[in-house]
Parts: structure tokens; sequence; C-alpha cells
């Protein structure tokens, strides 16, 4: 059985008020959360109580998706034309080159590269950030080694198993030949 519908309307007790905003406002925020994670959107949101405090949530950065809010607003009141779409596509073009550019930095800088612009502080972030990508490499190749170790110990216990297997038939056929030998033996001093 379902809840009744409530009736959207202010709430006059403000204590009451206060309890639901804040909560409303929790619940909000995780929604905003949530969405930017499960669907991978840029999320910006900003709500201002009734006292005027201020409470934000921002998938990336909050001046990126204003930015972004204030040219795509633009781009409405200017018209759906093509001109509009070509500079919405320039524009997501040349924040696709900044990233690249960025990540090509980055990459250097990874390497080793182009340190020289690099104060301390960021020196120690790259440092980090290198140590971290150790500490990850280093576990993956022991896990590897680890599982090989464990497949040449099942191998060669398969390989010690199968040894002793043919040492026992090796004796019984060794010791068939004696009888045999034994029984011609006989025969030929009989």
């Amino acid at each position: 059985m379902g809840r009744g519908k409530i009736v959207i309307r202010r709430i006059d007790n403000s204590t009451s008020r206060q309890v639901t905003f804040s909560k409303r406002r929790n619940g909000l925020l995780k929604k905003a959360k949530e969405l930017s994670i499960l669907c991978d959107a840029e999320v910006g949101l900003v709500v201002f109580s009734s006292t005027g405090r201020l409470y934000e949530f921002a998938s990336t950065n909050m001046k990126a998706v204003i930015d972004r809010y204030t040219n795509a607003t633009e781009e409405l009141l200017d018209g759906n034309n093509a001109t509009s779409e070509i500079k919405i596509w320039q524009r997501e073009a040349a924040s696709l080159r900044q990233q690249l550019h960025n990540l090509q930095e980055s990459h250097k800088q990874l390497m080793g590269e182009e340190l020289s612009c690099l104060g301390v502080r960021d020196l120690q972030g790259l440092e980090n950030r290198l140590e971290i990508s150790l500490r990850s490499i280093r576990m993956r190749k022991d896990h590897l080694l680890k599982g090989e170790i464990e497949e040449l110990h099942v191998k060669g216990s398969l390989i010690h198993q199968e040894n002793v297997e043919l040492c026992r038939s090796l004796n019984i056929m060794s010791q068939h030949k004696l009888e045999l030998y034994d029984k011609v033996q006989c025969k030929i001093f009989s």
C-alpha cells in the first residue's frame, strides 16, 4: 500500500520547515551526486536556504558547470540555427583539445620530462602519484607471480605423482622380469 499524496505548500512552523529543508536538501544533493556518477553527467546544483546560506554540489567544477550553462543558454537565446550548432561543436572541440593538452602535459611529467616549470609542491604531488602507481604495479606483479608459483607447485606435485607411479610400474615390471627369469632358469635346469 503506497503513501498518500502530500500537498505541496509552504510549511508554517519554522522548526518543521527547517527540518524538512535539511532532509530534502540532503536528498537532493544525494540524487545529484548519484546522477553524476551513474550517468557520467556533468551536474551542478546550487541551493540557498531561507536564511541565505549557500549549499552546492558540482560533479566536476562549479565554475566550469556555470560557464557551460551560460554558454548553452546564450546559444538558445541566439536561436537554434546552424551557426549556434557550429559554435557548440567548436567549444566542444576546444574543450577536448584542452583536455588532450593537459593529458599530454601530465604524461610528459610522469615520464620525467618538462619538470622545470614545476614547484616543490607540484613535484611532491607528482612523486606521490608515481609512488601510488608503483605500489599498484608491484601489487599486481606480486599477485601474478603468486599465481604462477601456485600453478608451478600444482604442476610439480602432478609430475611427482606421475614419477611415483612410473617408479611403481617400473618396480612391478622389474619384479615380473625377475619372476620370468627365474621360471626360465628353472625350466632350463630341470
